[in-house]
């Protein structure tokens, strides 16, 4: 996830920063190697579990993430074009354990990468994420829709590597059990 140094993942419109609305992934437009390993890295990912706020959002990315399956936990059925017309969008009624179950046995050995602030809580929380990887940027939105805003219990994570650019300092953490 892409936050700003205050926290925030999106103002309160749900933009994603700045008067263009996309400061906070300006960052992924720079050509470099980093950028492009970051790329490689979603790229080969088997599934993704976006909440339901993001994906609607970004309206299901049409369907279709990069031929990977997407998983929605909600409690509420999905709208018609997540319904009939994107089959490779599967809603998850019974919880996020569930939906990262179905997720990582539909990725098999790839990775399963999270969306969403919401459901990124709620997955460290049922201990079901195994990592958490920070885009931190050089940026105070002074308002907005932070990253951890309500956890229910407080969850310890490890450095495991950091990279650190002009536009952005990459953190990647474990979270420990």
């Amino acid at each position: 996830m892409s936050v700003s140094l205050d926290g925030y993942v999106a103002d309160s419109d749900d933009f994603l920063g700045g008067e263009d609305g996309q400061r906070l992934h300006a960052w992924a437009d720079v050509r470099s190697e980093t950028v492009a390993a970051f790329q490689d890295e979603w790229k080969a990912a088997g599934a993704l579990v976006a909440g339901r706020r993001t994906a609607e959002l970004m309206d299901h990315w049409g369907g279709d993430h990069g031929g990977v399956p997407i998983f929605v936990p909600s409690h509420r059925p999905p709208g018609p074009a997540a319904r009939w017309g994107y089959p490779l969008v599967t809603y998850v009624n019974d919880g996020i354990e569930s939906t990262m179950a179905q997720a990582k046995a539909a990725a098999g050995d790839r990775d399963v990468q999270v969306r969403g602030a919401y459901t990124g809580q709620r997955a460290i929380e049922a201990g079901v994420l195994d990592e958490v990887q920070i885009h931190l940027v050089p940026v105070l939105l002074g308002r907005g829709r932070r990253l951890f805003d309500v956890l229910t219990s407080e969850a310890e994570l490890e450095i495991v590597h950091v990279i650190d650019t002009p536009e952005a300092t990459h953190v990647r953490y474990r979270v420990r059990r």
